[in-house]
């Protein structure tokens, strides 16, 4: 089921989408019980926001090999954790905005889990059934302010800067799905979820060993090798095999 979310005059409502319409989401969003509504539209006359409502974004770095090499990092022996504040969400069509101040600013392309059901020490054998489902996500980081921060909230947090949909599937197996990034149509990121490091079933497993995960919370899963820069005027694409592509321009902010 492809689940998506979308804008009104006063303010959001959860859809399903069957081909290229939206119909209102009946029933409980985190339940089993959902099923098609009212129609809304086609899918090309609703204004798409971000699939989720998360009250935080967990994302993982350097959990492919092959990115970590790509910036003479060393291979994680447990995952590593940081998080983007939920006002950097963005969602399909809408963009990335870039302030005067930022300097290189990578793409970097993602696939993101959405958290279903609550939970705390949850085990590896029961962490998918915590999963409402996957969407795209491009995780926006500024170079320059990671590399003089030594650490990434600034670089990584500004609005904008979490580009997320543009839905998100529920039945999927993201265990070997292609991922790419195209910047302007040209391919700059291509791997499969395979190379993940740790997957999504021991990522949620070692978070909740941490903190409690909330339904809506998403976990970002890090993103292959290929980041690159971006620049106002450019089109970003991110797609991940059986969900979509989530595309967002990128301006340069009227500050």
């Amino acid at each position: 089921m492809k689940i998506c979310r979308y804008g009104l005059d006063l303010g959001s409502q959860f859809g399903i989408l069957e081909k290229d319409l939206v119909y209102q989401l009946k029933g409980d969003l985190y339940s089993d019980d959902r099923e098609p509504g009212d129609l809304v539209g086609k899918i090309t006359e609703v204004q798409l926001l971000p699939p989720a409502q998360p009250s935080k974004i967990i994302c993982i770095g350097r959990n492919y090999l092959a990115h970590a090499e790509e910036f003479g990092r060393e291979t994680p022996i447990e995952p590593i954790i940081f998080f983007k504040p939920p006002s950097s969400l963005i969602g399909h069509k809408s963009p990335i905005m870039l302030l005067p101040e930022n300097g290189r600013v990578d793409h970097e392309a993602e696939v993101a889990v959405v958290i279903g059901k609550e939970g705390r020490f949850i085990s590896e054998e029961e962490s998918l059934s915590h999963i409402l489902g996957y969407t795209c996500a491009n995780d926006v980081s500024d170079r320059t302010f990671q590399n003089k921060d030594k650490q990434w909230t600034r670089a990584k947090g500004f609005d904008s800067f979490c580009p997320l949909g543009p839905w998100l599937e529920t039945d999927l197996d993201i265990s070997d799905l292609k991922i790419q990034c195209f910047l302007n149509g040209e391919e700059k990121q291509s791997s499969t979820t395979s190379l993940m490091l740790f997957n999504v079933q021991h990522l949620i497993t070692y978070i909740s060993r941490i903190m409690t995960l909330f339904p809506g919370d998403l976990i970002l899963t890090g993103t292959p090798a290929g980041v690159g820069p971006i620049h106002a005027g450019d089109e970003i694409e991110i797609c991940v095999e059986g969900i979509g592509s989530l595309i967002n321009l990128v301006l340069l902010a009227d500050t």
